[in-house]
């Protein structure tokens, strides 16, 4: 059989499909179904940073970088259904529960309170540590250093205090996506997570107003992650995990071609349950026996721009070329 073991962040893992933050990683008892069923790794459902801070006036300051209007009522009526005690407890937990590496996650809108949390995380046995940091560019004031240099200053705070490995999962909306992914990787990042799903939201055009948009991601997102992990690899020092968009085993394939080494995969369980691991590494095992390679080492990056032979394919003249065909 094809060996589908994979090294990220230092982790060995059996294979590269990681459950992502969800509700399915919110419990001990999900965790290991979610190893049960044959993940290779899994990522703890997210603290936020609004269930650390005791007073949330003190929040009010940062919600330039909410994605909808509702935020700050929102964060003053929020139920704190899993505190910070709790997520610790969560972590212990899930170590005892399971051999497969078990990924804690921030989500941050701040560089303060995480230093002496990211302690607290690594003492309670967590494997790796995730930083989603999740800000939406949406206030035009705001200059585009002003981001970056937030993102620069959560990574800082973290990596000085913890040794375990730390990943970024990040948004597609930056002006160089090439070079925040290298600033991130020389600053300390382990693995880039590509990319962050952020809040959607529709309108009701009958009662005219902001509703929820669909939740779960669509295979076709999966284009966005493909190119940039195509784009980077090879070309930073980190490793890269793609994330959004992947529903089977031809999506993991993909990715692995692309340059990935691990692949995070959360609203096709939903959609097919935790039955669809399966389905997706049988898949991959089936593919690579057919194509005759023995291990996914094998085909990690070998349809990246930096060892292809045409690597304007992955750039503009690809959607040059795909505007004459349609005129022709």
């Amino acid at each position: 059989m094809p060996d589908l073991s994979t090294e990220y962040m230092g982790l060995k893992l059996r294979n590269p499909v990681i459950v992502s933050s969800s509700s399915l990683t919110s419990t001990p008892d999900g965790v290991r179904r979610c190893a049960d069923a044959g993940a290779g790794a899994v990522v703890l459902k997210s603290l936020f940073e609004e269930q650390i801070r005791s007073e949330t006036r003190e929040l009010e300051q940062y919600l330039w970088m909410a994605d909808h209007p509702e935020a700050i009522d929102y964060v003053r009526n929020m139920g704190m259904i899993l505190g910070p005690k709790e997520y610790l407890e969560l972590i212990s937990s899930a170590k005892e529960s399971v051999k497969i590496p078990v990924i804690a996650s921030l989500n941050c809108i701040s560089s303060e309170w995480w230093s002496d949390y990211a302690i607290q995380i690594e003492k309670a046995g967590a494997d790796a540590l995730e930083l989603n940091i999740a800000v939406m560019p949406s206030d035009p004031e705001r200059r585009d250093e002003d981001i970056e240099n937030l993102y620069f200053r959560i990574l800082k705070e973290v990596r000085k205090s913890i040794t375990l490995p730390i990943s970024i999962k990040l948004g597609p909306y930056f002006t160089s996506m090439a070079r925040m992914s290298n600033e991130l990787s020389k600053r300390g990042a382990s693995a880039l997570v590509l990319f962050n799903r952020f809040y959607r939201f529709d309108i009701n055009i009958q009662k005219l107003e902001i509703v929820p948009g669909y939740r779960f991601s669509s295979p076709e997102e999966i284009n966005t992650s493909l190119r940039w992990i195509a784009l980077l690899s090879g070309r930073i020092n980190c490793d890269l995990a793609s994330s959004m968009g992947i529903h089977d085993g031809a999506g993991v394939i993909k990715e692995l071609l692309a340059g990935a080494t691990a692949t995070y995969i959360c609203s096709t369980l939903y959609l097919n349950g935790l039955k669809q691991i399966d389905t997706i590494l049988a898949y991959v095992e089936n593919w690579l026996k057919e194509h005759d390679f023995e291990s996914i080492t094998q085909i990690k990056g070998k349809l990246s721009q930096m060892k292809s032979e045409r690597p304007e394919l992955y750039e503009r003249l690809q959607y040059i070329k795909f505007l004459s065909e349609i005129e022709d």
